[in-house]
C-alpha cells in the first residue's frame, strides 16, 4: 500500500548558490564560511579555482583577509565535473575566469543532487558582467550579492575601480591594481 508518510527520500536535492560583488567585498571569506561549515557537518566537499589565479597560492582558494582552505586548480570547467564524483559539495571560486561551460558543469553538478557553491566578480572594472556570472545568477537557487566599502566616501561600494592604466578584461591585482568604488565616486574616477 502507497504511503507518502513513509517514503524515505533517497536522492539528495541539488542547489546552486551563488556569492557575487566586487573586488574586496567579502566573496572568498563567504564561500570559505560555507565551505568550513559543510566540512563541519561531515560532508564531503571539493573547491576548484582556476588555475590562473595563482595571487596568493597555487593551490589554496585565500582571501584577502588571508584565509585559505586546499583547493584544485583547474584549466577549464568540464575538469570540475571528472573531479567532483562522491561530493556532497563543492565550491568554486573566481568563478568569473572560467569558460561559459561553467554554468553546465554546475546545472549537471545540481542535478545529480551536490550542493554547488559558486564565488565571483560579478562586473569586470568597467561595470560589464563579467564572464558565466550572468548566467550563474540567472539559473542559481540563491544569490548573494556581497558589497565592499568605498574607499573614497566609506559608503557600499559595488564597483571594482582600476588604477592602473591596462585595458585587458583580466588583470589579477590587489589594492595596488583595485579600489572599492561606490556608484558616485566611480563615476568621479572615471570620468577625470
Amino acid at each position: 500500500m502507497y504511503n507518502e508518510n513513509s517514503i524515505e527520500e533517497t536522492v539528495r536535492s541539488g542547489r546552486i548558490e551563488v556569492i557575487c560583488g566586487s573586488m574586496f567585498s567579502g566573496k572568498t571569506e563567504e564561500l570559505l564560511r560555507r565551505l568550513r561549515r559543510a566540512n563541519f557537518a561531515h560532508q564531503k566537499v571539493e573547491i576548484f579555482k582556476p588555475c590562473i589565479d595563482n595571487r596568493y597560492s597555487a593551490d589554496d582558494v585565500v582571501s584577502h583577509d588571508q584565509n585559505s582552505i586546499p583547493s584544485t586548480p583547474v584549466e577549464h570547467s568540464n575538469n570540475i565535473l571528472l573531479l567532483s564524483s562522491e561530493v556532497e559539495v563543492v565550491g568554486i571560486d573566481e568563478a568569473q575566469f572560467f569558460d561559459e561551460g561553467l554554468v553546465e558543469v554546475c546545472q549537471a553538478l545540481a542535478d545529480q543532487g551536490v550542493r554547488v557553491i559558486v564565488a565571483g566578480l560579478d562586473m569586470d572594472f568597467k561595470r560589464v558582467p563579467f564572464g558565466p556570472m550572468p548566467a550563474l545568477c540567472a539559473i542559481a537557487d540563491d544569490v548573494t550579492k556581497v558589497h565592499a566599502i568605498c574607499v573614497k566616501c566609506g559608503r557600499l561600494a559595488n564597483y571594482s575601480h582600476r588604477l592602473v592604466a591596462i585595458d585587458k578584461q583580466v588583470l589579477l591585482g590587489e589594492t595596488q591594481e583595485y579600489q572599492p568604488l561606490c556608484r558616485t565616486c566611480y563615476l568621479q574616477a572615471t570620468t577625470k
